[in-house]
């Protein structure tokens, strides 16, 4: 496969899923992308037992190879300052240093960035955090439920009106995944800047900023005429003026989701393949201002309509339909969905403990076509030995370094 990113070396003091999702994203793309992890602990995240209130195995942990496929794992203890002269050494051959730290601790360990540019003017300095690095909340931190759901207004749009309470975050890492395309995106431009002119920049990424961009459409009505849309009351049947937009349920319970938000010409190949030819006749609906008009009876017929057959059939038969629609699924079905496998969506990785390969979710981008082809995820501080000596870090040195607890 084509690797964009070869020859691109990514330092990354970071834990959790937002920041290492980006690493990710560049390993998948061919950098070479060093995870520094607490030598002892490794990351806080490997300590998770459940998710979404499922129980994980520690082995096959979603957790950590989805956000840490293709990389390489070195122990350091950056509170000691060997630790610290080590991770400085390391960054001298970086091309980017990639971290979710909070000021203070950055500081106190000394990986700021006036002392990773102090070793590697030319290094791309990348930060995600929760709301941003400036203002009088840069040192509060945050998960994506927190920063991107919640205090961003996504949820509260995703809540209908009507309900008693509020819907909260349903897919672990949401936000964070998203994020860390966000902050890939950025490494990326910044990288050719810096090719261009020699100028190496600062990247900020925050969980708040993502969450605002995705929904920026929304946001920016809202700024212009004082109000936002939110999610309807779940139900079955269309817009209330527009028939052919809303989820309408099927015979044996599940949805179908039609999507025309402008039906000119649409409207009777819409309604033939919905079992209702007299209704592309009828004058109440005979233009795209007269259906509108009549949206609620529209939409009681294709209520009907969709709500006699099962969902399998729906899905079949609308293949041939010149308007969009789509089939409500979960994400489980999207796993053996043939377009997404078509497209290379899932690659599988060499699973630690020997079993079968595990299963894990290709990024968003692709090049020429090619399939991902990367690594499982590093056990922690795998690779130390390894990292060190390439350096040309001599084993005299690397068996001091463990007596002091500096590394792993």
């Amino acid at each position: 496969m084509v690797k964009v990113m070869q020859g691109i070396r990514v330092l990354e003091v970071a834990q959790f899923t937002f920041v290492p999702a980006a690493g990710a994203i560049l390993a998948d793309w061919g950098a070479d992308v060093i995870k520094v992890e607490h030598p002892l602990r490794g990351d806080t995240q490997r300590g998770f037992i459940n998710m979404g209130g499922i129980e994980v195995d520690p082995n096959r942990h979603p957790l950590i190879e989805h956000p840490n496929r293709g990389k390489r794992s070195v122990g350091i203890d950056i509170s000691k300052p060997e630790g610290q002269a080590l991770l400085h050494e390391i960054a001298r051959t970086a091309d980017v240093f990639l971290t979710n730290y909070l000021p203070s601790v950055r500081q106190k360990n000394r990986f700021d960035v006036e002392h990773i540019r102090a070793v590697n003017p030319r290094i791309v300095y990348a930060r995600g955090s929760a709301y941003g690095d400036k203002g009088p909340e840069r040192e509060v931190g945050g998960y994506d439920g927190t920063a991107f759901w919640t205090r961003s207004g996504v949820g509260h749009s995703i809540t209908p009106a009507g309900i008693d309470g509020v819907i909260a975050q349903g897919s672990p890492a949401f936000g964070d995944s998203i994020g860390g395309m966000n902050i890939a995106g950025g490494i990326s431009a910044a990288l050719l800047h810096r090719e261009r002119t020699g100028e190496a920049l600062e990247v900020d990424v925050s969980l708040l900023s993502s969450a605002w961009w995705a929904a920026g459409a929304n946001l920016t009505q809202g700024m212009e005429k004082g109000v936002i849309s939110r999610s309807p009351m779940p139900g079955s049947g269309g817009s209330q003026k527009n028939p052919f937009l809303g989820n309408y349920r099927t015979s044996d319970g599940r949805f179908i989701n039609l999507c025309m938000p402008s039906p000119t010409g649409l409207i009777r190949d819409t309604f033939e393949h919905l079992g209702l030819p007299r209704a592309a006749d009828d004058p109440r609906f005979a233009d795209v201002y007269k259906l509108i008009e009549n949206a609620r009876a529209a939409s009681d017929l294709i209520t009907e309509a969709i709500g006699s057959q099962p969902f399998a059939y729906w899905r079949e038969h609308l293949k041939t339909m010149k308007g969009q629609w789509a089939p409500f699924q979960s994400l489980l079905e999207l796993a053996t969905d043939e377009q997404a496998l078509a497209n290379d969506m899932i690659i599988e990785v060499e699973a630690a403990d020997g079993g079968a390969p595990f299963k894990v979710v290709r990024g968003p981008v692709q090049f020429n076509h090619e399939a991902v082809v990367t690594t499982r995820a590093p056990q922690a501080s795998e690779h130390t030995e390894i990292v060190l000596l390439e350096l040309g870090v001599d084993w005299e040195r690397i068996e001091k370094l463990k007596e002091l607890g500096a590394i792993a």
